[in-house]
This record gives structure tokens, sequence and C-alpha cells, in this order.
């Protein structure tokens, strides 16, 4: 995906965490933590987590973080982890946010993703993004190919839309999907975008 498609997405990103009015977000497999970067700027986001199972970009991150002012690397705080795994330190988030990144688990750890990110997790938001299959033609992706070699699916629309749904209904979560770096009349954005948000009792905050 080109460099002005991975901005306009971003940019889409924040602008509906910032609309949450979310003050703790955690980043689940953030990579080099670009939007951990992104919400460093605004002051209304109190408490930022990171966590990725690649040692190599949770390092290139805290190296990156050490430029920054005291101030804005003591809300950060990073760990090397699988967002598999149970662990009490992601609890108590406003927000779990998981970018371009559940396309890279196997889809029979799927289960076990929503159990830990639904149930144990249980953030008043969630946020997932994920390739739009549709849209790979017009990315020059040729056809019955991912968009990157170590995807292990990628969702149309529709299929997204089921899983989203499911979960949604099964965990307390009313869930708004919508496309996600602009979007084709016919075909729908680049990648799609599932909003969370949770209707069960623990939502009466």
């Amino acid at each position: 995906m080109s460099t002005e498609l991975h901005l306009a997405r971003l940019d889409q990103l924040v602008a509906d965490i910032l609309a949450l009015g979310a003050r703790s977000v955690l980043d689940m497999g953030c990579g080099d933590g670009v939007l951990i970067l992104e919400l460093l700027k605004y002051p209304v986001i109190e408490k930022l987590a990171g966590m990725d199972v690649g040692e190599e970009a949770i390092r290139r991150l805290r190296q990156t973080l050490s430029a920054l002012p005291q101030k804005d690397r003591d809300r950060v705080t990073l760990a090397k982890g699988s967002m598999l795994d149970a662990d009490q330190r992601w609890q108590g988030f406003d927000l779990a946010v998981m970018l371009e990144t559940i396309e890279h688990l196997d889809p029979a750890d799927l289960s076990r993703l929503e159990r830990r990110l639904f149930h144990d997790f249980a953030p008043r938001w969630i946020i997932i993004t994920t390739p739009n299959s549709e849209f790979n033609d017009l990315l020059g992706v040729p056809p019955h190919r991912f968009r990157h070699p170590d995807h292990r699916f990628e969702w149309d629309r529709a299929r997204f839309a089921a899983w989203a749904r499911g979960v949604a209904k099964r965990h307390g979560y009313a869930v708004d999907l919508k496309p996600l770096g602009g979007a084709h009349p016919l075909l729908g954005g680049p990648s799609q975008m599932a909003l969370f948000a949770r209707i069960s009792p623990l939502d009466q905050e």
C-alpha cells in the first residue's frame, strides 16, 4: 500500500480515536509504533501501551521514544508479548486498537483472540482494521495473492462484517463498520474498520 494510503488511513483512525474521548489506549501489535507516536501528540490521551511479538520492533520503538521529552515517555508502556496470551497488564484500558494486525494471525487463533480481547481485556471500545480484499485489484495485487507475505488471510467486506457482528453479539458490544483510507463506490476502501462499543453493564462508568 502506498505511503499516501497509509497516511490517509492513519489520519482517519486518529480522528476516530480522538472523537471517542478515550484517555488510555492499548495498541495490540504496535510494530514500530506509528500509531503510538501519532497519539502522543495529543495530551488528552494520558496513557498509551504497546505490545508486539517482535522483540526488534519493540527495541526500535524504545529507541525512537528515547529522543522524546520525558513527559511523553512517561505516558508510554511497551512490552514484548502476544495478544493471544492472558496478561493482566492489558486490562483497564479505555480503548484497544488492532491496526492491520488481525490478518497476521492464523485463522485457528481467532477464537483465542476473541476471548482475550473481548472477554479478558474487555475495554470500553475496540477498533480493528484489516485489508479489504475487494480493493486488491486496484492496488495491483494479483488474484489469489495477499498484500503481504505474512498475511494469513484477507477478508472481503461481507466476511469481515459477519465476523465482527458475531463477536459483538457474543460479548455485549455494538459494532459499526466503515471503510478506511477512502472508498471506492463499488469496492469500498483499501482497508476496513470495525468500531466496537461495549453495551454490557461494564459500560456504566
